[in-house]
């Protein structure tokens, strides 16, 4: 049998084993609510791994590299993002944005009147033409004109593509799509196709890093500035403007150039 002190002691021991295990609680949700405010959001960024020396896949380590990762590791640092990569084929790139399963995506995408209409793009940060590419030796190519019966190596998807159907309206070029800029440059290398079509700073840097006999035919054209496509909406606008603010900075600071002639040789941040 309990007596009556038993019984007090008995309550105070439940009430207080019950505020123990409230703190407990407390002290648990606290830190966890801490933890999520204190943690990165997430930036997802799509590309095709596949456009040296802007984003590709080295080999050796099996991790993303360029001056475009670069980048993003800078700015994702400014604006407190994590900065997570989506590899895909160029064609599907636009499409995982559209959908939603891509926040951007960096691929050396220029800024076209059209793509403008439909995207929120953040501040340009390389300005580059097009380029023709040919095989080492090959001095009869300089210009559109030269390809007509001609075979020319395409990355699938890229803007590349309209300079020859706008100028080619006979349909005189042969139009060889790739899916990899890689692929082009070797092809041409090879023979199998007569030229292919790059930014100029690509050109340059495949060329120097792969040893590959190719040389620049003619002189670039149609300068685009290359940037990053958002899905145009309300959100989107706001993170814009904070990576806008983190692309003044590093504009400021000397960084942006600096990474540009790390990957490029030379500065091409400006117009």
């Amino acid at each position: 049998m309990v007596d009556s002190k038993g019984l007090q002691f008995g309550k105070r021991a439940g009430i207080l084993l019950a505020a123990g295990l409230l703190a407990i609680s407390l002290t648990a949700c606290s830190k966890k609510s801490v933890g999520a405010a204190g943690a990165n959001k997430v930036l997802s960024i799509g590309t095709t791994a596949g456009f040296y020396p802007y984003v590709f896949q080295n080999s050796e380590t099996n991790k993303l590299e360029g001056y475009e990762v670069d980048v993003w590791t800078e700015i994702g640092k400014k604006i407190k993002y994590e900065i997570k990569w989506q590899t895909s084929e160029f064609s599907g790139l636009f499409g995982l944005l559209d959908t939603g399963k891509i926040n951007t995506i960096a691929n050396s995408i220029s800024v076209t009147d059209e793509r403008k209409k439909k995207y929120l793009f953040d501040d340009p940060y390389v300005y580059s033409g097009a380029q023709l590419v040919v095989k080492k030796g090959n001095d009869g190519i300089q210009s559109l004109e030269n390809l007509k019966g001609k075979k020319v190596a395409i990355q699938s998807g890229t803007n590349f593509i309209n300079f020859v159907k706008d100028f080619d309206k006979k349909g005189e070029i042969t139009v060889v799509n790739y899916e990899t800029a890689e692929a082009g440059f070797n092809d041409v290398a090879l023979s199998r196709v007569d030229a292919t079509f790059s930014t100029k700073a690509s050109a340059l840097a495949t060329i120097k890093k792969t040893g590959l006999p190719l040389q620049l035919a003619g002189q670039q054209f149609n300068v685009l500035p290359a940037a990053n496509p958002f899905v145009t909406n309300d959100e989107n606008k706001q993170l814009v403007e904070q990576v806008n603010k983190a692309f003044q900075e590093l504009r400021k600071d000397g960084t942006l150039g600096n990474l540009s002639k790390k990957w490029f040789t030379e500065d091409l941040t400006n117009p």
